[in-house]
């Protein structure tokens, strides 16, 4: 199950184990449970501070409880947690095992300092690449809490248990057996929603910073690209970002991002993060901008007003703040959305193993996830308001091979239809002869397009019809002092690459802004300090 070479990383990343933790295992005569029996042996086999307990009394077999010897602190994994929730495992591991977490001192005592009963289950699927923030997060809290449990399930074996609890979209959390919330979260959100004091306090803290020299708005590859930029000039430089990663969280592989052949979003994500964090930069995580406050005087300071009430202020400010997949906005879609209605056919579409889909959609993405899903579906039906589909060749010779597939061009989506508790199906509209027609199924996975996040820009900057930030070649806006960059703009490829390229674009006319607008003997000072 473990090839030598996941062995041989493993065991190096066992060595940190400081406690004895034991593997206590709930298993059965399952094909599955056995599987689980060889993993957790292997894994022991690694570390003399490892040990295997059989005879587990757990409800759900397979599964097992990581256990700190002599404790019951420690997560649970319901399945064999491999493809994306390895990682979680291994954190779990070394946590357990005394090995501290990198999370911030100050959060990690938060958690500690939470109150009360938290029984937390999470529903997963081994393909999400949301899921693991979810798991990792509490896990870290059930080791540091002793009031706090959590068990990650995989929703794909416990199937039984997705369809009575409604699971149509992961992560799924529950909290003392209710729903908790969906969706990718880390430590910080989660402990936020359950510490009410939390947005009063960081809305204090973020009140009282001093002004920066460049304020970037949005933590995606533009608004992490500006943020260095501005940085290695040497400037006071802060970022703040409603989600850090942005778009790049949800996007599954990465294949032109030039030098790097393949990666996959998170771990690109991560690496934006560490990269930030090499350079003096402020990073202000989980903090929505809710409105843009121009300079009261020509040069003076532009104001961001956060969504918690907190102010900050920049001489220059950086707008970046990227852009959110695009809906149908039909009848049903709202009510039924993660009850049929997907975003992420990599997150999701495990739940609809068997089923009958559609994707909504003809570009690049929606041929993507056409041909992903038809792996698992038992049919999927791809949908496209224009006449033809509109992805690359190679994707359409790619869709058309496939035997579970149809394709529908000339239909606009009308109707999600449903039950009151989940999708039944769908109407469109056959654009050339304007009849109506029907179709049946439990799933449908929307994919097309993005809209740009700048409705709290609307009135204080120069916009477009399709809300886009109006730049010229340098990333200035119609404000002076305020630039942009990245999916929001008026920049014509939504590309990864491209708005890197903007975000430092944007940083060097930020800085070239500051230098012109400060006294000679200041600018010249600036100058040396930057060389």
């Amino acid at each position: 199950m473990l090839d030598p070479a996941m062995k041989e990383q493993l065991k190096g990343y066992l060595a940190n184990v400081r406690e004895p933790i034991e593997l206590v295992a709930s298993l059965d005569d399952s094909a599955k449970s056995t599987e689980l029996a060889e993993l957790l042996d292997a894994i022991a086999s690694l570390s003399d501070k490892v040990s295997v307990v059989r005879g587990g009394n757990d409800t759900r077999t397979p599964s097992f409880l990581i256990r700190r010897a002599g404790t019951d602190i420690g997560p649970r994994f319901a399945g064999i947690p491999l493809g994306h929730e390895f990682t979680s495992l291994v954190l779990a591991l070394l946590q357990v095992g005394g090995h501290p977490s990198k999370a911030a001192p100050e959060l990690l005592e938060q958690v500690r300092n939470l109150e009360g009963e938290y029984r937390f289950e999470t529903y997963f699927s081994l393909s999400c690449q949301s899921c693991p923030d979810v798991v990792q997060a509490l896990n870290l809290m059930a080791v540091l809490n002793p009031g706090i449990s959590h068990v990650a399930i995989d929703g794909a074996l416990f199937k039984n248990e997705v369809d009575s609890r409604k699971v149509m979209a992961v992560p799924a959390v529950f909290l003392n057996g209710e729903p908790f919330g969906q969706g990718r979260m880390d430590l910080e959100q989660i402990v936020a929603k359950l510490d009410t004091n939390a947005v009063a306090k960081a809305a204090e803290r973020l009140a009282a910073k001093e002004p920066f020299d460049v304020l970037v708005v949005g933590g995606g590859p533009a608004g992490a690209a500006a943020a260095i930029y501005a940085a290695r000039k040497g400037i006071r430089t802060g970022i703040a970002a409603e989600r850090f990663g942005g778009q790049v969280l949800d996007t599954m592989a990465i294949e032109n991002l030039v030098s790097v052949v393949h990666t996959e979003g998170p771990k690109l994500a991560s690496a934006l993060d560490a990269h930030v964090r090499e350079y003096d930069v402020d990073l202000m995580n989980l903090q929505k901008a809710a409105k843009l406050v121009p300079a009261s005087t020509p040069g003076g300071l532009i104001g961001v007003q956060l969504e918690n009430g907190a102010m900050l202020n920049g001489r220059t400010v950086i707008l970046a703040p990227g852009a959110r997949w695009r809906q149908m906005g039909v009848p049903g879609e709202d009510e039924y959305r993660n009850r049929g209605v997907a975003y992420c056919p990599h997150c999701d579409g495990p739940l609809f193993k068997g089923k009958r889909v559609a994707v909504i959609g003809g570009g690049n993405s929606g041929v993507e996830a056409a041909i992903d899903l038809a792996g698992i579906a038992a049919h999927v039906t791809l949908i496209e308001f224009d006449a033809q589909l509109r992805a690359d060749a190679v994707l359409q010779r790619k869709l058309m091979s496939l035997p579970n597939v149809d394709v529908i061009v000339s239909a606009l989506t009308t109707e999600v239809l449903g039950d009151g508790e989940k999708v039944t199906g769908l109407s469109f509209k056959d654009r050339n002869s304007e009849e109506v027609q029907h179709l049946e199924l439990e799933g449908i996975f929307v994919q097309i397009g993005l809209i740009p996040n700048t409705e709290w820009l609307n009135g204080d900057i120069a916009l477009t019809v399709r809300g886009e930030i109006e730049v010229d070649a340098r990333g200035a806006t119609s404000l002076p002092g305020v630039f942009a960059a990245g999916d929001a703009t008026t920049a014509p490829y939504k590309q990864i690459v491209v708005a890197m390229g903007d975000g430092a674009t944007a940083a060097l006319s930020a800085f070239d802004f500051l230098i012109r607008q400060a006294p000679a003997e200041e600018a010249l000072a600036e100058r040396s300090a930057a060389a």
